[in-house]
């Protein structure tokens, strides 16, 4: 799937392996796990039952409301444009080669969902790039029962 504007950004089907970090090890993701009784295993399972789906700038997909997703320009700056220099720079190397080619092939965020409540899961830079630029990116949308 591509984002349409004047620069492009096609979206790929992510690899979840790389991005277990997101599940054993991100503080803030926990609860909504152990809420929704979500284990590795499941999310591994369901996995390639996903599909690539718009996501326009938004705290919700469809009706579906998506914690996590810090949609706001101002919460743009607080966890990314103001973040520490490693996790600013991946995103600042994605920035400039899009500039530079004018085209960039990039894994999509994974959305999961779960009881009619969703989890930007991994991909937060890579949503905003897409955003920053006026794009409707694309991700990786697994429900999950």
């Amino acid at each position: 799937m591509n984002s349409p504007s004047t620069l492009t950004i096609s979206w790929l089907k992510p690899d979840i392996e790389e991005e277990c970090w997101e599940f054993f090890s991100h503080p803030a993701k926990q609860e909504w796990y152990r809420i929704h009784e979500v284990s590795w295993e499941l999310i591994t399972s369901r996995f390639d039952c996903g599909a690539l789906v718009p996501y326009p700038r938004s705290d919700s997909i469809g009706d579906i409301p998506v914690a996590l997703s810090y949609h706001r320009y101002e919460e743009y700056q607080t966890y990314l444009a103001r973040a520490k220099r490693g996790y600013r720079k991946n995103y600042s190397r994605m920035e400039d080669a899009l500039q530079s080619a004018g085209t960039l092939s990039l894994k999509a965020p994974i959305l999961l969902t779960s009881g009619g409540e969703g989890l930007l899961f991994s991909g937060y830079r890579r949503l905003c790039l897409g955003w920053n630029y006026g794009m409707t990116p694309y991700v990786w949308l697994v429900s999950l029962g």
